[in-house]
């Protein structure tokens, strides 16, 4: 009798969700079934989340990191997406998948996130997605090449990007004005300020704009 396992895709371009699909299909044991749905968006992979949660738990959860922002502005990418699903899901296992190969942005996922697969797309080829995958269901976790070679080179890091520190950024890219953003950020306009100066000194941003600061926010992935 053949193991279902039930597998949501996040990615928001349906050419690569394909690519995902097939290769897992084609390359799919005899005693494994594939249950695989797929969401472009945070919103409606947050609705497809919520909805597992009460009825078929997914096994395995893949998450590009940049997605159109959910209309509300509360989920920002698929960062956003698998800390939801670790806690409607403790027993699923996440995998990201993305573009992003900055350091910066790597240690930012290990430390929030711990996921159970960590791919970089450039890195990856068919035969390594197969791998990776069955190496996640039976010994977690894998990380492609650009991965473990940061975790080689870094002990330790002190940069980490907070939830609400990436919805200032997100919001400031949308337009909204510093004077503004205590209706949308649950947060005091001295406590904003604080975090903005924050966040310039650990990006580095030495002309104390805005501007400069979303420049650097958008090259190191966050945006």
């Amino acid at each position: 009798m053949s193991t279902q396992i039930n597998i949501l895709m996040v990615d928001d371009h349906p050419i690569i969700l394909e690519g995902y699909q097939n290769v897992l299909m084609a390359t799919k044991k005899p005693e494994y079934e594939y249950l695989i749905h797929t969401a472009n968006t945070c919103d409606a992979a947050n609705q497809l989340l919520r909805k597992s949660a009460n009825n078929h738990p997914y096994d395995v959860c893949f998450f590009d990191i940049s997605l159109p922002v959910s209309e509300d502005g509360s989920i920002t990418s698929g960062e956003d997406l698998a800390l939801i699903a670790r806690d409607l899901l403790p027993d699923a296992k996440i995998i990201i998948l993305t573009m992003f190969n900055e350091s910066f942005r790597i240690h930012n996922i290990i430390k929030a996130i711990n996921p159970e697969g960590f791919l970089i797309k450039s890195d990856l080829t068919s035969f390594e997605l197969a791998e990776a995958f069955q190496h996640i269901l039976h010994s977690p976790p894998y990380y492609s090449s650009t991965v473990s070679n940061f975790l080689k080179r870094t002990v330790t890091s002190k940069v980490y990007v907070d939830d609400i520190n990436r919805q200032i950024l997100h919001y400031l890219s949308q337009g909204v004005k510093t004077r503004s953003l205590t209706e949308y950020v649950d947060l005091s306009m001295s406590a904003i300020e604080k975090r903005k100066k924050q966040l310039k000194l650990l990006f580095g941003v030495e002309d104390g704009k805005d501007e400069t600061l979303l420049k650097e926010a958008r090259e190191k992935g966050f945006l």
